[in-house]
């Protein structure tokens, strides 16, 4: 749902032209390739993704690269292939327009931070035992409110122009540092194997969903942005 909504914001943000030449080279709106990378992660030729859904920090929270490549390098070599998309075949402007749309995604959601001092661990939330990386790329959104994408969309995508400028503003490695520094919090919140009740577990969503939701307007936004000034 994340993903989805943050691609529609995106799109309902996209220069006629580009949603036009984008839409010319999928054969489909954003939105229907928001999860792509996820779902095709594990089939033969695509493995080596698998290790790009996320990136490393060190303990200044400074962008540390894998050998194996992350979701900064994935991005950064996509959008490099796209800068002059008319030269590079179907296959690699498909492929590099996949990455883009999910990856943008990625890297705004705080569990993708991989942080030197910080192991993944599980939680249990009203009896229901998960990781604590699928309470948010999940369960905080699944358990707030009841909506599509498209409600999100409506939802959250009230910012002026002035206010998306600025959300705008920086680079991808900014934006992933600023999603470091911003979300090293989220492990005070719960501890491994930290058992919440009924209530606790609705406490805790009440007081994280709104900072789950400003990172998918934040993601919608700059997706909207990258595509924007390679395609515009």
């Amino acid at each position: 749902m994340g993903h989805d909504a943050i691609a529609y914001i995106a799109e309902c943000n996209l220069t006629p032209k580009a949603k036009k030449t984008i839409e010319k080279i999928l054969g489909h709106s954003i939105v229907y390739y928001a999860t792509w990378m996820d779902e095709w992660r594990a089939e033969p030729g695509y493995e080596h993704t698998s290790a790009w859904h996320t990136a490393s920090v060190d303990k200044n929270l400074v962008y540390a690269p894998r050998p194996k490549g992350d979701v900064i390098f994935a991005l950064e070599d996509a959008i490099a292939k796209l800068q002059d998309y008319k030269q590079q075949d179907d296959s690699t402007v498909v492929m590099s327009l996949r990455c883009i749309i999910h990856f943008v995604g990625d890297m705004h959601c705080p569990v993708h931070v991989k942080y030197a001092d910080q192991k993944s661990y599980n939680v249990y939330l009203n009896g229901d035992k998960c990781s604590y990386h699928n309470v948010w790329d999940d369960q905080i959104i699944s358990r707030s409110h009841r909506w599509g994408y498209l409600e999100y969309a409506h939802q959250l995508d009230r910012c002026t122009k002035q206010q998306i400028k600025t959300i705008t503003a920086g680079t991808l490695r900014d934006w992933f540092h600023e999603n470091a520094r911003d979300s090293r919090h989220i492990y005070e919140l719960v501890g491994p194997n930290e058992k919440l009740d009924k209530n606790e577990t609705k406490s805790f969503v009440n007081h994280t969903h709104e900072y789950a939701e400003r990172q998918i307007l934040r993601a919608g936004y700059r997706l909207a942005h990258v595509l924007n000034e390679l395609f515009d």
